[in-house]
């Protein structure tokens, strides 16, 4: 049978190594809310950003270094920011790094499908 050519890409959901630091402060999983997760992920970057720690993540969390996004570095804090106080990623300080990962779990819950969404979206490169 031929492979479904439909078929949503596969999320990666890697397990959490154990000894992380704290999170950087975030919305509580009950006070994530729809418009502030819709409006964050309305930045085609920010998009970009999710879809591809949804996708492609290596380890468990990331750096702004490994997006390989050629932006100033505020531009990029700014949009991780964004998308911590959204409640869609989860940011951990490693001495001057912030690394990030998508609060998979969390969101699912509050919003079943809206992370397939994202990651069966493509950039209009038009």
């Amino acid at each position: 049978m031929p492979p479904n050519v439909n078929a949503a890409p596969a999320i990666k959901v890697l397990p959490e190594p154990p000894g992380l630091p704290d999170p950087l402060p975030e919305p509580a999983v009950d006070d994530v809310r729809l418009e502030r997760v819709l409006g964050a992920l309305s930045d085609p970057l920010r998009l970009t950003i999710v879809r591809k720690l949804l996708l492609e993540s290596e380890d468990f969390d990331h750096s702004c270094g490994w997006f390989g996004i050629d932006r100033p570095k505020s531009s990029l804090t700014h949009h991780f920011k964004a998308l911590r106080e959204a409640g869609i990623t989860r940011q951990r300080q490693y001495g001057l790094e912030r690394r990030s990962h998508v609060r998979v779990d969390d969101l699912n819950a509050r919003f079943p499908g809206l992370l397939g969404l994202v990651a069966d979206w493509i950039a209009d490169t038009r």
